[in-house]
């Protein structure tokens, strides 16, 4: 399903109490511009995925689960607040806050999502694509 270079990957929040490896293919980095994205993060967010069979936790006694809306859920260290996770209800992938993982990551950027929902006091200009809803076809803006 998923495409990017790195074949296993760490990461894990601000005060270490939920720690993580991926153990698999991550897909390259979109910006998320949707407003629960900015609203968990204070800006937009830079997300990679992977199946989450390839997700192993390394510590999560301080991992917290919210029902941000009837599709998906984030995941986020009840002590330091880290957003670290974002996953739906019905799906085989999960998606990382690629802040949290360590470097380097081997990553690139490669599209602007949910532009349609971006705030007021940024540009989008850095020449990549940009989707009004999710990266497909369909939504490209």
């Amino acid at each position: 399903m998923l495409t990017g270079r790195m074949e296993k990957a760490s990461g894990s929040c601000l005060c270490g109490g939920v720690g993580y490896v991926v153990n698999g293919p991550l897909r390259p980095v979109d910006y998320c511009h949707c407003s629960q994205c900015r609203k968990t993060s204070g800006h937009f967010v830079a997300a990679t995925a992977c199946d989450r069979e390839d997700l192993d936790l390394t510590s999560d006694a301080n991992l917290s689960w919210y029902r941000s809306s009837a599709d998906a859920e984030r995941g986020f260290c009840n002590i330091c607040g880290s957003s670290l996770f974002w996953r739906p209800v019905h799906g085989g992938h999960i998606s990382i806050m690629a802040g949290t993982l360590d470097t380097p990551t081997g990553l690139e950027a490669v599209a602007h999502i949910f532009v349609a929902d971006a705030a007021d006091y940024y540009t989008i200009d850095d020449g990549l694509p940009r989707y009004c809803g999710d990266r497909t076809p369909e939504n490209e803006a």
